[in-house]
């Protein structure tokens, strides 16, 4: 991000709390006594989601969102899904990893979240 006063702040692959307090101690270094910022996302990247879901595709990303909320999203799991697992590729990355399904997998903007065939 460009400002004025403050010149380029890199926001790429920071939280918004790590922006603002970058943004606070560059105006509190020579501009403002007690500088107070505040930073709203408006629109995040959308994620992704494939394979054994009811509805596979993008979908606009909310903060907090779980592999699981991702799944309810693309309206559940389909009868072959493997429950045990999942695949996530995040943003920025070349391949997917495999992590264990859990409640609380958080899925980032950007992420393909994909869901794999269980065999019998």
């Amino acid at each position: 991000m460009s400002l004025p006063l403050i010149g380029d702040v890199q926001a790429r692959g920071r939280s918004p709390r790590e922006v603002v307090k970058d943004i606070t101690a560059k105006l509190a270094d020579g501009y403002l006594r007690e500088p107070r910022v505040s930073l709203d996302v408006l629109t995040y990247r959308p994620f992704y989601i494939m394979g054994e879901v009811t509805k596979p595709g993008e979908y606009p990303y909310t903060n907090g969102l779980t592999v699981m909320n991702s799944v309810a999203r693309a309206e559940g799991f389909t009868y072959r899904a493997n429950k045990g697992k999942v695949f996530i590729k995040r943003a920025g990355e070349t391949e997917e990893r495999r992590y264990p399904l859990q409640a609380d997998l958080r899925v980032y903007p950007g992420d393909t979240v994909r869901i794999g065939e269980r065999f019998f």
